[in-house]
C-alpha cells in the first residue's frame, strides 16, 4: 500500500517553510532537551528528521492499516452497550495502531511521554490521517484537548491527565446540549462544588464527538443564578470516576465510525480546570481555536482524497474512445479541485505556523519574563493566527464540500453507487463546514479582521517579498485584486448600517480569503516551480470570485438588504 506522508511531496514542502527553523528553535528553546532525553533533537535537522521518520509512520499506517479499514467502519459503525460506546471492530485496530506506534500526545512535552512536536507537523498528521478515514480523525485527533489542560491546569492534573493521552487515552470536549449549540452561552449542565474541592456534574450533553472518551472537558454552569458565559466553568471528568452515561449514538450521514454521543451526567465527579467564571470566556475559545484548525486540517484530508479518487477515475475511464480526462470539462475540473486543494493547504500551514509562534511564547512566558521583541512578536503572530484561522476553517471545509462533490460529478453515476469511495467522502465531508462552528459563523469571526486592515496589512506584507520575474504577472493581477478589495472595504465600512455591514460580510472576508490564499501560492511557486500551474489556475477563480463580489457591492443598495428578508 502507499504511504499517505512519502507518496504526497506537498507535505515536505510545507514541512521546511523558512519559518520552520525559528519555530523549532523555539520549541526546543535552542535545543536544551537533548540534555534530558535521549530523544531530544540536537538542532534543526535533527528535529526535521524526527518529524519525518514519525511521518512516515503515521503514512504507512494510514496506508496500509486505517484507509483499508474505512469501509468496514462506515458500515459497522460504533453501537451502545450499558450506557458505554462499543466501537467498530476496525475503529479498535487503528486506534491499537495508533498507539502501539506512540502516535498519541504527540504535540505534548516530553517530560509527559509526548514528543514535543510543533503544532505545524501535528496538524500534517492530521491531514495525512484524514484523507485515510475521515472518522477516524475526529477519534485521534481530539489529543489536540490536551493542550487545553496544558495552558490552564495545574501541574498535578497535566501530569495525571496528559501523560495518560500519550500513554493512548482518548479525549473529548462535552460543550454542546440539547437547546445549546453554537449558543454555548446558554449551556446549563449544573457543576456543584464539594468540600473537598471536586464538583459534582449534573445534566444532559448533546452531540458530543467521541462522548465516551476516557477523559472529559466539559463545560458547565458553576455559578448558581447565572444565566450568560459569566457563569461557566471547565472541568475535567475521568472515566473512572464513573456517572457519565451514553444515552444514544446519533444516526449521522457520515463519519460513522466516529461515535457522536448524547449524554447523562449525574453527580459525575470532576475538577476544575483553571479559574472559575472563564469556562467559556477564556478557556472554550482556546479549545475552539485548535479545534477549528483540525477541523481545517480534516478538509484538506478529504479534498486530497476527492482529488486523488477523481483522477484516477478520469485517466482509467473510457468514453467515446479515449479516457474522459482528455475532455476539457472534466480535466477544467480537476485542475480546479486540484488548486483548491493546494490554496487550502497552504492557508492551513500558514495558519498553524503562526498559531505556533505565538503559543511557544505564551509557553515561555510561564518560565521567563518575555523580552519587549518577544512581546510584540507573540502579539503579532497571536493576532494573524486569530485571522487566518476562521479562513482556514471555513473556506477549506467549503473548499473540501466542492471537491468531494466534483468528485462525484467526475464518476457520474458510478459516484452515486457505493462501490466507490466517493459516496462515502461525499458524506463524511458534509459536517466540515457545520461542526466546530458553521461557515457562517467563521464569517461572523474573520470580519473583523476585514473592518480593521488585518487581512490587508497581511496581504501588503506577502506582497512586499521578491519574486522571480516569470511571477510577477500573477503579482500584478493580485495587486489590482487588492486595490478591488481595499475599495470594497472602504465602501462597505461608510455606510452606517450594521444589517447591511453583516448582509456584506461574507463577500468582504471570502475576497480576503481568495487574495491571502492567491499570494500563498504565488510565494509557494516563489519557492517550488511545481506550484506555479495551482498559482496560475487558482489566480483565476479568485480574480473571478473577487470581480463577482466587488461588482455586487458596487451596484448594491443598502435599502436592498430589506428584500432579502423572509417572513
Amino acid at each position: 500500500m502507499a504511504n499517505f506522508y512519502t507518496d504526497n511531496p506537498d507535505l515536505r514542502h510545507h514541512l521546511t517553510h523558512p519559518l520552520m527553523e525559528k519555530i523549532v528553535a523555539l520549541k526546543e528553546r535552542n535545543y536544551t532537551d537533548a540534555e534530558k532525553f535521549d530523544y531530544a533533537p540536537l538542532d534543526y535537522a535533527d528535529a526535521q528528521d524526527s518529524y519525518d521518520k514519525v511521518l512516515e509512520i503515521v503514512g504507512e499506517i494510514c496506508g496500509d492499516i486505517i484507509a483499508p479499514n474505512a469501509e468496514d467502519v462506515d458500515h459497522q459503525g460504533p453501537r451502545v452497550e450499558n450506557g458505554r460506546v462499543i466501537y467498530a471492530d476496525k475503529t479498535q485496530e487503528n486506534l491499537e495502531a495508533c498507539r502501539k506506534a506512540g502516535l498519541m500526545g504527540m504535540a505534548m512535552p516530553r517530560r509527559y511521554g509526548g514528543l514535543n512536536f510543533p503544532i505545524t507537523p501535528y496538524i500534517m498528521a492530521a491531514d495525512i490521517v484524514s484523507r485515510a478515514d475521515t472518522g477516524f480523525e475526529n477519534l485521534w485527533g481530539l489529543q489536540d484537548c490536551a493542550e487545553t489542560i496544558y495552558e490552564f491546569a495545574d501541574e498535578a492534573q497535566k501530569e495525571k491527565f496528559i501523560t495518560r493521552v500519550c500513554q493512548g487515552e482518548t479525549m473529548s470536549m462535552d460543550l454542546t446540549e440539547p437547546d445549546a449549540g453554537s449558543d454555548l452561552q446558554s449551556v446549563m449542565l449544573k457543576a456543584t462544588e464539594q468540600p473537598d474541592g471536586t464538583w459534582l456534574l449534573n445534566g444532559v450533553k448533546r452531540f458530543i464527538t467521541n462522548g465516551d472518551s476516557d477523559i472529559h472537558l466539559v463545560l458547565a454552569r458553576s455559578e448558581a443564578g447565572t444565566k450568560d458565559g459569566r457563569g461557566l466553568s471547565m472541568f475535567i471528568y475521568d472515566k473512572r470516576d464513573g456517572g457519565v452515561n451514553v444515552r444514544r449514538i446519533e444516526n449521522k450521514m457520515g463519519i460513522k465510525g466516529s461515535p457522536t454521543c448524547e449524554l447523562t451526567y449525574k453527580n459525575a465527579k470532576a475538577v476544575l480546570c483553571g479559574s472559575r467564571r472563564l469556562g467559556l470566556i477564556k478557556y472554550v475559545m482556546a479549545l475552539m481555536n485548535g479545534a477549528r484548525l483540525g477541523i481545517a486540517a480534516q478538509s484538506v484530508g478529504v479534498s486530497e482524497l476527492a482529488y486523488r479518487e477523481a483522477l484516477a477515475y478520469a485517466r482509467d475511464r473510457k468514453q467515446f474512445g479515449k479516457a474522459i480526462i482528455e475532455f476539457p470539462a472534466v480535466y477544467e475540473m480537476l485542475s480546479v479541485m486540484k488548486a483548491k486543494l493546494d490554496a487550502s493547504r497552504s492557508l492551513l500551514y500558514a495558519c498553524a505556523r503562526y498559531v505556533d509562534i505565538y503559543k511557544i511564547y505564551d509557553d515561555m512566558a510561564k518560565e521567563r519574563s518575555l523580552t519587549p521583541e518577544e512581546r510584540k512578536e507573540s502579539k503579532y503572530y497571536s493576532r494573524l493566527a486569530d485571522a487566518l484561522t476562521p479562513l482556514a476553517k471555513g473556506m477549506g471545509s467549503e473548499y473540501c464540500n466542492q471537491n468531494a462533490y466534483d468528485c462525484i460529478q467526475i464518476h457520474g453515476g458510478s459516484g452515486f453507487m457505493k462501490d466507490y469511495a466517493c459516496e462515502r467522502l461525499y458524506r463524511d465531508a458534509r459536517i466540515t463546514s457545520i461542526y466546530e462552528g458553521t461557515t457562517q459563523l467563521q464569517v461572523v469571526a474573520a470580519i473583523r479582521h476585514v473592518t480593521t486592515g488585518t487581512y490587508l496589512n497581511l496581504i501588503n506584507e506577502y506582497n512586499s517579498e521578491e519574486i522571480k520575474p516569470e511571477l510577477q504577472s500573477l503579482k500584478d493581477r493580485l495587486v489590482a485584486m487588492t486595490e478591488r478589495y481595499a475599495k470594497a472595504v472602504e465602501a462597505v465600512t461608510a455606510v452606517d448600517d450594521s444589517a447591511y455591514g453583516d448582509f456584506m460580510a461574507r463577500r468582504l472576508v471570502e475576497m480576503a480569503g481568495v487574495i491571502v490564499m492567491s499570494y500563498l501560492l504565488l510565494l509557494d511557486a516563489n519557492r517550488n516551480e511545481s506550484f506555479k500551474r495551482s498559482a496560475e489556475i487558482y489566480t483565476n477563480l479568485a480574480e473571478a470570485e473577487v470581480c463577482k463580489h466587488a461588482d455586487f457591492i458596487a451596484n448594491f443598495k443598502p435599502a436592498e438588504v430589506e428584500i432579502y428578508k423572509v417572513d
